[in-house]
């Protein structure tokens, strides 16, 4: 089943990206929940001429994310973490303390667009977690966390 994605999929795709799914994960449940429509004939014609539209706003929006991965890219975030005398945290570090590290230093991103290396981060140590900023621009931010 061919269908036109409405919002990001993770590990499907993104946003007006036109996918071919199963047709059972098509019909119950991304296009029930909103994520996605039916590719139909007159909904392809629609999705062309929409991202004809929005195609010169997109470029202007892909250099401005640019611009901010060229600020980002030289900065190193230090988080701080409850530690044991072992060097393991308790509990573990996640993107939410990277998005509020990285808003301290004037980048207002969405954990939600922050993928670390690991699921969860739990010794004292040198990170690197990567920023999606656009479609096509990530950039590499390194973190250290550090034991209080």
């Amino acid at each position: 089943m061919e269908i036109i994605l409405i919002q990001d999929v993770n590990k499907l795709g993104q946003k007006d990206d036109l996918v071919n799914v199963k047709a059972g994960y098509g019909r119950n449940f991304l296009i029930p929940r909103g994520f996605a429509v039916a590719a139909t004939s007159s909904e392809k014609k629609m999705h062309t001429e929409n991202l004809r539209q929005r195609s010169h706003k997109e470029e202007k929006i892909k250099i401005a994310a640019q611009e901010i991965a060229g600020r980002m890219a030289g900065i190193k975030i230090i988080v701080g973490a409850k530690t044991s005398t072992s060097g393991k945290i308790f509990g573990s570090v996640n993107t939410i303390q990277i998005a509020e590290s990285l808003k301290e230093k004037g980048f207002d991103i969405d954990r939600k667009n922050i993928t670390l290396p690991e699921d969860q981060i739990k010794e004292v140590g040198n990170y690197k977690a990567i920023v999606k900023l656009h479609r096509d621009v990530k950039v590499e931010v390194e973190f250290e966390i550090l034991g209080e």
